[in-house]
């Protein structure tokens, strides 16, 4: 495991969700980001077990932290145009993604132009230093 102390995980969420969507998004987005990065980036996101006093291991949680922040669907949207620009690994979760089946979501998701998208979630991994300047605005979820 390589620990960085120089990359940061981010989730930018859109403020206007209720809890339990909120949580779905990011869980999406967050494991799609994990399994898009390649190999040399995914070192960095400094996987580690944990293992409790009965011996019990608990596999492959990031040493690093995972900030939450929120905005609005534009806030999200220039993010992730931001992320794009500067080559910044990211995901994004929209509306058409939930409801109905995966089929019915694909449909829906394919109905929409980018303009018309509402963002639920983006989430990036990436450097610090390129990330920070694009998140800066944004505030803490609570």
């Amino acid at each position: 495991m390589v620990y960085s102390e120089t990359h940061k995980f981010v989730a930018l969420l859109n403020k206007n969700l209720e809890v339990g969507k909120a949580l779905n998004a990011v869980a999406h987005c967050c494991a799609g980001l994990t399994s898009t990065v390649p190999e040399e980036l995914h070192e960095k996101m400094s996987f580690i077990d944990f293992t409790d006093k009965d011996g019990v291991v608990h596999k492959n949680i990031s040493g690093l932290s995972l900030i939450v922040l929120r905005g609005s669907n534009n806030e999200l949207k220039k993010a992730r145009a931001k992320f794009i620009e500067n080559g910044i690994y990211f995901n994004d979760f929209t509306e058409t993604m939930t409801g109905d089946t995966y089929k019915e979501q694909l449909i829906k998701t394919a109905e929409v132009t980018g303009e018309q998208m509402e963002y639920y979630c983006v989430a990036a991994f990436g450097e610090k230093a390129s990330i920070d300047p694009i998140t800066k605005r944004f505030s803490l979820w609570r």
